[in-house]
């Protein structure tokens, strides 16, 4: 047996989140220690990739704030994401849409999937 499988398969951490895929638009609540006081931070914003597979899978989420596009590459697996909510499901035809970051103000929306 693989040892590495075996280390990762021995501390896992079971998240409970909703299925999500690039093109959707979701809120990450993630804690934020000050000091030694803690808080938690939403981050709103387009999921443009996911990546990886079990205990190492990352996703990207990108928001726009104002002008500014910001970023945030978040583990899967991370035990300071306290939840994540669906806000809309993206109609997208690819897996990684980078394609987002030449894009601004109205071309820059996503369909959404109705369902």
């Amino acid at each position: 047996m693989d040892l590495m499988k075996y280390v990762e398969g021995e501390y896992a951490i079971e998240n409970k989140f909703p299925n999500f895929k690039s093109g959707d638009t979701i809120t990450v609540h993630y804690k934020i220690k000050e000091g030694n006081k803690e808080r938690i931070q939403q981050f709103k914003g387009v999921v443009i990739q996911r990546r990886g597979s079990g205990n190492t899978e990352t996703f990207t989420v990108r928001k726009m704030s104002g002008t500014f596009g910001t970023e945030r590459i978040f583990p899967i697996s991370s035990p300071n994401i306290d939840k994540i909510e669906m806000n809309k499901q993206g109609k997208v035809r690819r897996s990684r849409i980078f394609y987002l970051r030449g894009l601004q103000g109205k071309s820059a929306r996503i369909k959404e999937k109705r369902f």
